[in-house]
């Protein structure tokens, strides 16, 4: 399968050093590669059809120091879809006039989610699949643009159901945080001060950081297979959904013991049986039994509901 890499940062940085040996380990990832790199509102976006290793885009990726606080790469390992540069990662869509930039590694047998005119994929591969079914299901969850801890949470149900069909590691950006779910293997790194010396596993490059920073500096780095051996990269765990602002993760959430009413999202995928048992206590104050024969259910399902509702 592919491999990801990702930088959220609290000052633009550049990200040649995990770059040149993320480029490197597209040896046996040779089907395609890619980087976008937000800056403003606006993003820089480098896809080739060619392994990273050999391609001049990644050779001038690797020469250029563009600064951003997020960064997403990828590097392609056909599972679906031909190689080909509409196959290529990551992807860019608009959403709440803003971009969005996602990039996965994994396999998704059967992902087959009905889209709308909004979120079409443009290549063949169950990934872009992907992306354009969470713009869509964000689009229905959030009328406007949610905190990021709003947009974390719905992120988290929503991930499940791709998951449901096999690996789905990916990254996902909008310019102010970066999100990165595991399902089998990503590790992150947060580089601070006080900064030290990182030498690449897969090049010989090293960087006395400390030379190159300020105190004030923080970047977090995510990977599937961590890049050097002298640093401490921490693992994932696996249904892991991480938020990462201003260089750092945020801290791990954790669902409430009380059962509280489900996301739309969640509603969505119900089936008759877990709409039939549901009561939403919360609708203007009165319980609510739904059940098949009311004829709420397909309502219910392709409804527009808040998560308060």
């Amino acid at each position: 399968m592919c491999q990801l890499l990702g930088m959220n940062c609290n000052t633009p940085t550049d990200i040649v050093f995990s770059f040149t040996g993320f480029a490197t380990r597209s040896q046996e990832h040779a089907d395609g590669f890619g980087i976008a790199f937000f800056e403003g509102r606006g993003v820089r976006l480098f896809v080739d059809h060619q392994a990273a290793v050999r391609s001049p885009v990644a050779d001038l990726v690797r020469r250029y120091p563009i600064r951003s606080t997020n960064v997403i790469a990828h590097i392609r390992k056909a599972t679906q879809g031909p190689v080909g540069l509409e196959n290529c990662h990551p992807f860019v869509r608009e959403l709440w006039g803003r971009y969005w930039v996602f990039a996965h590694n994994g396999d998704l047998q059967g992902f087959e989610p009905r889209l709308h005119a909004a979120f079409r994929p443009v290549g063949d591969t169950d990934s872009e699949r992907a992306f354009c079914w969470l713009m869509q299901e964000l689009a229905k969850n959030h009328a406007r643009v949610p905190s990021p801890q709003e947009l974390t949470e719905t992120l988290r149900e929503l991930a499940e159901v791709p998951a449901s069909h096999g690996t789905f590691n990916f990254m996902l950006s909008n310019g102010h945080a970066l999100w990165a779910h595991c399902s089998t293997r990503l590790h992150y790194l947060v580089r601070q001060h006080p900064f030290s010396t990182a030498r690449l596993q897969d090049e010989d490059m090293s960087v006395n950081f400390a030379e190159v920073t300020t105190p004030n500096d923080r970047v977090a780095v995510i990977v599937t297979e961590p890049l050097t051996a002298d640093e401490p990269w921490k693992p994932f765990k696996p249904g892991q959904l991480r938020a990462l602002p201003h260089g750092a993760p945020s801290p791990v959430g954790r669902r409430p013991a009380v059962r509280q009413p489900p996301t739309p999202a969640a509603i969505r995928h119900m089936g008759e049986a877990e709409i039939g048992s549901l009561v939403l206590g919360q609708a203007r104050g009165v319980g609510t039994m739904l059940t098949p024969a009311s004829g709420r259910l397909e309502h219910l399902r392709n409804s527009p509901l808040t998560p308060g509702l």
